[in-house]
């Protein structure tokens, strides 16, 4: 073996160790808004803040599984807990998860943006996640749920641990489903309740105004009643108002929901990228009435359709014992090609943030 040779194959190793010590880390944080307890079932201010970021190197990594630990019913990727955070700054994405989901159902999506030098900023929804009772004005504030995502961001930014490491230039917001819709809100896109409310009369059969697995009983079809509800109504005077997140550079949403609920004169507005992946075999939140309303609506909007997926194809990976109890699951069976469409297109538009350019976002206010 030449010189030349052993140099090259010296470096081939530290690299391929290097890659190998890299790892993920998990943090856990809380902040408070103005609604989380008007819609938390428990009356709680509390937002719960999930962090996946790049840790470093030799931090031991642990699998993020949702359930019992002998049964699990998700594999959500893994992560070490607590690890330092590796050096530097790093871009951020603020995440939003689906209608009954938790921050743990998207730590897949999470940990591999953080593995790819992202810091991700996900949140527990009040009253619309999987970890505590469902609640009408959970279900029905959706415009709340970017309000959730902006606490979180500031909530963050003030963290002494990881606020230095945020690279608060380039911000990112993505989604799915009615996370999807929060994304999109976050980014830009106002909410028109009554709009919603009009298009499920007309389409009472749509898959966003039927029964939902999560929450039956809170059918979408029924918006009138659930208008009418004081709790409910004390929220809607600020439905319509900018719940952007300043700053917010681009937009990813994955199989978004609710896109009835956006104004339609607020989606050409739009001035960040925005992309969009969904399964053409989506009924729940069907493409040709939420995603590809947006993509066509949106300038320069990117959707990718997948073929045979489904809506539930992007929740964490369901595990045998999943698919016998969890009825999502049964409709879940492709699940490796909707996560790496999803991945691969929220790289590209992620990675395309700068700190200047057109179309790139509001800049981010000083923390106080």
């Amino acid at each position: 073996m030449n010189r030349l040779t052993r140099i090259f194959v010296f470096t081939a190793a530290c690299l391929v160790t290097a890659a190998a010590d890299a790892a993920v880390g998990e943090m856990h944080r809380s902040t408070t808004t103005p609604t989380a307890a008007l819609r938390d079932a428990s009356g709680s201010p509390r937002v719960a803040i999930t962090v996946w970021y790049p840790a470093t190197d030799g931090a031991i990594e642990k699998p993020l599984l949702i359930g019992p630990p002998n049964r699990p019913l998700f594999d959500s990727g893994q992560a070490a807990p607590d690890a330092p955070v590796a050096n530097g700054r790093h871009p951020v994405v603020l995440l939003s998860h689906g209608f009954g989901g938790t921050a743990r159902v998207m730590a897949w999506f999470g940990t591999r943006l953080a593995d790819a030098g992202f810091i991700v900023i996900a949140v527990d929804h009040p009253g619309s996640n999987g970890l505590t009772p469902i609640t009408r004005t959970g279900a029905t504030w959706w415009w709340e749920r970017a309000e959730d995502l902006k606490a979180a961001w500031t909530a963050i930014r003030q963290d002494d641990v990881i606020g230095p490491h945020l690279d608060t230039s380039r911000l990112g917001v993505a989604g799915f489903s009615a996370g999807g819709f929060a994304a999109l809100v976050a980014a830009g896109a106002r909410v028109d309740v009554d709009h919603f409310v009009t298009f499920c009369k007309g389409h009472p059969d749509d898959g966003v105004c039927a029964p939902q697995l999560e929450a039956p009983a809170l059918s979408a079809r029924d918006a009138d009643t659930a208008m009418a509800d004081p709790k409910v109504r004390a929220g809607l005077a600020d439905a319509s108002a900018d719940h952007a997140v300043p700053g917010v550079r681009a937009a990813f949403a994955m199989a978004p929901a609710l896109v009835q609920a956006l104004d339609p004169a607020s989606l050409p507005r739009m001035k960040v990228p925005v992309s969009i992946v969904v399964g053409d075999a989506d009924t729940v939140a069907p493409a040709a009435t939420n995603a590809s309303v947006a993509a066509q609506a949106i300038p320069g909007a990117r959707e990718e359709v997948l073929p045979l997926v489904t809506h539930y194809d992007f929740l964490a990976t369901c595990q045998p014992a999943a698919r016998q109890v969890v009825p999502q699951c049964a409709q879940a069976n492709r699940q490796g090609a909707a996560h790496d469409a999803a991945i691969r297109q929220a790289l590209r538009v992620f990675k395309g943030m700068t700190p200047q350019g057109v179309g790139k976002g509001t800049p981010v206010p000083p923390v106080r």
